[in-house]
């Protein structure tokens, strides 16, 4: 089974309705007057990380990347439950735990710990608190919406390929992304629809448009890119968990954003690039075989 596949199949088993479906990146759980976000991300070594990464680093990006999926639903972190592998510099490991949970205001709850051999893994569960309802999703997205992202794309391109080669370029943005969970919180009330990109704005475009049964229209030109003559492969590559967002025409986003497109009528393919019609999501993105 690839990644499709196998959802797929968990589509089939009795599911919460605060699953969603299976279609978004987090549970939404009601408890009394709460609602409760849970989000699960795990990092697999040689697939999200270096082998030769330092430990801080792998600990820092396990954690932002799993408060990114809370981030897109406006949600307030209140904790994490880790998953741990045990291995070389676990000591470093908890030096970066301690840095990313102080620097975001977020307690340990709690976890597991495991041996095992090389490919390590490492899995973390994040619950935040929804400061409004309803929360939102990647399926609001509304004919006649504006598209917007925050910050610049293809920094954590860049990173990777500094840390693959051993160079002196700035790898900050795919060692130790940030989580936009004040953002987030902010767009939260006026946001139809919203994600966090972490498999490529080409890819997860395509599938909040899916998601919302619309088409979205994407200017190339418009979209922030690191690197200006690599900007296709920043609209592809991934890693960069900045938002995805729409908003109803003419709303100003209340946090630096740029408009890249619009939400248009359901026509032939779910995505535009510059026109040019998008029909499969293969080759727009990172996706799971």
């Amino acid at each position: 089974m690839n990644e499709a596949d196998f959802i797929a199949a968990l589509r089939q088993l009795p599911l919460h309705e605060g699953a969603r479906g299976l279609a978004d990146d987090t549970a939404v759980l009601k408890v009394g007057s709460e609602t409760l976000i849970i989000t699960h991300d795990m990092l697999v070594e040689g697939r999200h990380f270096l082998p030769q990464q330092d430990m801080a680093d792998v600990a820092w990006k396990l954690v932002a990347t799993n408060l990114s999926d809370l981030a897109a639903k406006g949600a307030e972190p209140l904790g994490v439950v880790l998953g741990h592998m045990l291995g070389g510099d676990d000591a470093r490991f908890v030096e970066g735990l301690e840095e990313v949970l102080s620097h975001y205001g977020v307690p340990l709850l709690g976890g597991d710990t495991v041996s095992g051999d090389a490919p390590r893994a490492f899995g973390l569960t994040a619950i935040g608190r929804a400061n409004r309802t309803p929360v939102p999703s990647r399926a609001g997205a509304r004919i006649g919406d504006a598209i917007f992202v925050t910050g610049t794309l293809g920094a954590a391109m860049l990173g990777f390929e500094a840390l693959r080669d051993g160079t002196d370029g700035d790898d900050t943005a795919y060692a130790r992304p940030m989580a936009r969970v004040m953002e987030g919180i902010d767009l939260a009330p006026l946001a139809n629809a919203m994600m966090d990109i972490s498999d490529g704005l080409l890819l997860d475009a395509f599938r909040m448009a899916e998601a919302s049964n619309v088409s979205f229209a994407i200017d190339s030109a418009k979209v922030p890119v690191a690197e200006v003559d690599r900007r296709d492969d920043a609209l592809r590559w991934g890693d960069d968990y900045e938002l995805l967002f729409t908003l109803p025409d003419g709303t100003l986003p209340p946090v630096p954003a740029t408009c890249i497109g619009a939400v248009e009528p359901r026509g032939f393919a779910p995505l535009f690039l510059d026109g040019e019609p998008l029909v499969n999501a293969e080759g727009l993105g990172y996706l799971h075989e």
